[in-house]
């Protein structure tokens, strides 16, 4: 093991190479359950702190300091490049983002422009003030993918049904292409300013993709998903897939070009690998409302799913979801130390 990301105890778990450890990182790791996060956040609003290196460095070390975890996930949000490409949006605290004139018809959908790299450089430079800080630790870079990201423009918001977004989906699979297909290259552009600027993985999420079935996800998203995430094969850095919700749609999510299936906590990792096959790696899945049981409920738990992924040919673990932001941080600190000790 050499002393730099590329070889890290993550990366190699994801090519599915030996590690000396399970390495573990965690979704929402730099977020609202650390206390310095929410003191360094305060008057500032989501999308601002996401365009300012010098607080995104900071937000984006304080777990890898606290906690001691494998991996830093660059402090951003899915929506980061969409308001970039000029979408008006607003991610509002306790609702989450918010687009003032959702995308509906034909003509919203031609308005919306490609993303320039140009567009994020604040994100390149926030790289590029990490990685020294980091030195062997990799950084994770991501996005949203496709389905998502339609899910909010089309919807205006978060949804918990995807009535308007199904709606196009089915009633107009022509204006539905072409939407997710200029999302496919926003969200690739999006990646590769953070692969050129120096992340060691990418993590592609969609979210929403639990609210499919497989044979609506294998026609109406995974091509997009497939697109970006095939964009980004000649880069070199270890892709990682993960949606909630998404038990039925685990095999297709491999197949759309994942180096790295993530896995959410109904699912056991076990099961996940017959479904995903030898080919890849997991990721997951502890459920994130165990870390509120006492400790002895979190340590069997975790070691249950340490167990279970060992049929992968690779696992890097997480929970099974984001960090919850009531989530006691010296819990996850111990869990840390828990999965590293086993």
């Amino acid at each position: 093991m050499s002393n730099s990301p590329a070889d890290s105890a993550l990366v190699r778990a994801a090519r599915g190479l030996e590690v000396p450890r399970t390495p573990v990182w965690f979704m929402r790791q730099a977020g609202r359950s650390l206390p310095e996060y929410r003191k360094i956040r305060q008057g500032v609003a989501m999308l601002e702190s996401c365009r300012r290196p010098e607080l995104v460095t900071e937000i984006t070390l304080q777990p890898v300091r606290r906690h001691g975890v494998d991996a830093a996930i660059l402090f951003s949000d899915i929506v980061v490049p969409l308001a970039a490409a000029g979408v008006d949006l607003d991610i509002v605290p306790g609702t989450g983002p918010v687009i003032a004139e959702p995308i509906r018809t034909a003509a919203a959908v031609e308005a919306l422009r490609p993303l320039e790299a140009t567009d994020v450089s604040y994100v390149a430079e926030s790289i590029r003030l990490l990685l020294p800080e980091l030195g062997a630790t990799p950084l994770i870079g991501f996005a949203g993918a496709p389905f998502t990201l339609a899910s909010y423009l089309i919807e205006g918001g978060p949804s918990r049904t995807y009535l308007r977004t199904k709606a196009m989906m089915y009633g107009d699979p022509e204006l539905w292409h072409r939407l997710c297909s200029r999302l496919a290259d926003i969200t690739l552009t999006f990646l590769r300013v953070q692969i050129e600027a120096g992340v060691s993985a990418v993590q592609l999420f969609d979210s929403w993709a639990g609210a499919l079935s497989e044979a609506d996800y294998r026609e109406y998203v995974m091509p997009h998903s497939a697109r970006v995430l095939s964009g980004l094969a000649e880069a070199g850095v270890p892709r990682i897939h993960f949606g909630v919700g998404t038990g039925v749609l685990l095999e297709a999510m491999g197949e759309a070009g994942a180096d790295v299936v993530g896995v959410d906590w109904r699912t056991p990792l076990d099961r996940a690998v017959s479904v995903v096959g030898p080919a890849r790696s997991l990721q997951g899945n502890l459920d994130p409302a165990i870390l509120f049981a006492p400790w002895e409920v979190v340590e069997r738990e975790t070691r249950r799913v340490l167990a279970q992924g060992k049929a992968a040919r690779g696992h890097i673990f997480n929970l099974g979801h984001g960090v919850m932001p009531e989530t006691d941080p010296d819990v996850l600190t111990r869990l840390v130390e828990l999965v590293h000790s086993v």
